[in-house]
C-alpha cells in the first residue's frame, strides 16, 4: 500500500515542480527585472519551467523532439543575446520561447483534454496551461519590441522591460485590463484581442472538460 502512495507521490511530482517554478518566475519577475546581473539571475530561472515543462512532456509520453529542438533554441539564442546585446537575437530567443510555451500549452491540453477521471495532477496541469499562455504572450510581447522598439506603453514612455511584459500579458489573459500599459502598434493591439479571448475560451472550454470527467468517475485520490 505505501509502495502504491509512494508511486503516486512522484508520478505527481513533475506537474507541482511545473506549476511551481511558474509561480515562482512570475513572483521573482518585478524582484530581479532590475541591472544587468539581477536580469542574467532572471533569464536563467526562466529557463526552468522549460526543463520542467520537457519533464512533464516526457511524463506524459508524447513526442518531446519539438519541444527539445524549441528548448534547444531557447538556450543557444538566449546566450547569444547575452552575449552580444543584439536586439534581433534576443527578438529570434523570445520567438522560441514563444514556441515552447505554445507547444507546451497545446501537448498538455490535449492530455487533459483526454483525462477519463480528474486527479490532483490533472488540477495542477490545468492552471500550469493558464499560466503557460500567459507566459507564451509575454514572450511574443517581447519578441515584438525587440524587432519593434515602442509597441508598449507604460504612461507617457514606451517599456520593454520583461516584467512589465509579463504583467500586462496575465492582466490581459484575465480581461482585467487595467490599462497603465497600453500597446501602440495595431500588431500589438490585435495581439492582446487575441489573448484576452483565448483566456475566455481557455476557461469555459477547461471548466467543461473537467465537470465532464467528475462525471465520468473519481480517480485516484492520491
Amino acid at each position: 500500500m505505501s509502495a502504491k502512495l509512494m508511486s503516486a507521490k512522484l508520478h505527481l511530482r513533475p506537474d507541482r515542480l511545473l506549476l511551481v517554478s511558474l509561480l515562482l518566475v512570475i513572483l521573482l519577475n518585478p524582484v530581479l527585472d532590475h541591472g544587468d546581473w539581477r536580469r542574467l539571475v532572471l533569464s536563467a530561472l526562466t529557463f526552468m519551467p522549460v526543463v520542467l515543462s520537457t519533464v512533464r512532456l516526457s511524463q506524459i509520453r508524447v513526442r518531446i523532439g519539438p519541444a527539445v529542438f524549441l528548448m534547444l533554441g531557447v538556450l543557444v539564442f538566449g546566450v547569444a543575446s547575452n552575449i552580444f546585446a543584439n536586439r534581433v537575437l534576443s527578438g529570434i530567443h523570445w520567438g522560441f520561447l514563444a514556441a515552447f510555451f505554445a507547444l507546451t500549452a497545446v501537448r498538455l491540453f490535449s492530455h487533459l483534454q483526454n483525462s477519463r477521471s480528474i486527479s490532483r495532477s490533472d488540477l495542477n496541469t490545468a492552471v500550469s496551461i493558464y499560466l503557460l499562455l500567459a507566459y507564451t504572450w509575454a514572450a511574443i510581447y517581447a519578441a515584438m519590441i525587440n524587432l519593434y522598439p515602442g509597441s508598449f506603453q507604460l504612461g507617457a514612455n514606451a517599456t520593454d522591460r520583461q516584467s512589465d511584459l509579463l504583467y500586462f500579458s496575465l492582466v490581459t489573459l484575465t480581461t482585467v485590463g487595467y490599462g497603465d500599459i497600453v500597446p501602440l502598434s495595431g500588431e500589438a493591439r490585435m495581439l492582446a484581442a487575441l489573448e484576452a479571448v483565448t483566456g475566455v475560451l481557455y476557461v469555459a472550454i477547461t471548466v467543461a472538460i473537467l465537470v465532464s470527467a467528475y462525471r465520468r468517475g473519481p480517480s485516484d485520490p492520491a
